[in-house]
């Protein structure tokens, strides 16, 4: 008997270790998996989070308005001297703009941009103009100009540029 309970000893004592060595496997492999799920729910709450808050923190991109045309009629009809001949230039001019207000107060002064512009077309050189530089130069050199004394007159430049819809020169 003290033989059966040796080997009834030895085999509990065997037995005892591996069974615990089972539970701190299965409590191990527990632990693992409940860390790596709230890893991953932390992971989804973050990721989600961040497109969320960048769609709401990210403006809206403007919308642009509808581009306005207002022509300056009758064209303009400029003359130069050019190397002891007489030259002319005829241009039509459109203002374009995007602020339905701003170009209703544009009208109002219209007769104040004719002149702006007529004396800036004047001043040019006739041979400058011939070159699609010279049209561009002139046609930037306008807007700049009715930019500024919208500005003066205005408070706000309203155009967003100067067209030539039409330009003769000879």
């Amino acid at each position: 008997m003290a033989k059966q309970a040796d080997k009834a000893a030895a085999e509990d004592g065997q037995e005892k270790p591996a069974k615990s060595r089972k539970k701190l496997f299965i409590l191990i492999g527990i632990g693992l998996l409940a860390l790596l799920l709230s890893a991953g729910g932390v992971a989804y709450y973050l990721l989600s989070g961040d497109d969320e808050e960048a769609a709401e923190q990210e403006p809206a991109e403007p919308v642009k308005q509808v581009a306005l045309y207002q022509a300056l009629e009758p064209p303009f009809v400029v003359n130069y001297t050019d190397s002891g001949r007489q030259r002319y230039m005829q241009v039509s001019v459109v203002l374009m703009g995007r602020n339905a207000e701003g170009m209703a107060k544009l009208n109002q002064h219209l007769p104040l941009i004719r002149n702006q512009l007529v004396m800036l077309f004047g001043s040019e050189e006739f041979a400058t103009l011939m070159s699609p530089e010279g049209k561009e130069a002139l046609r930037e050199k306008a807007s700049l100009a009715v930019k500024a004394l919208l500005e003066k007159e205005v408070g706000d430049p309203v155009i967003e540029s100067v067209l030539f819809t039409n330009m003769v020169l000879q």
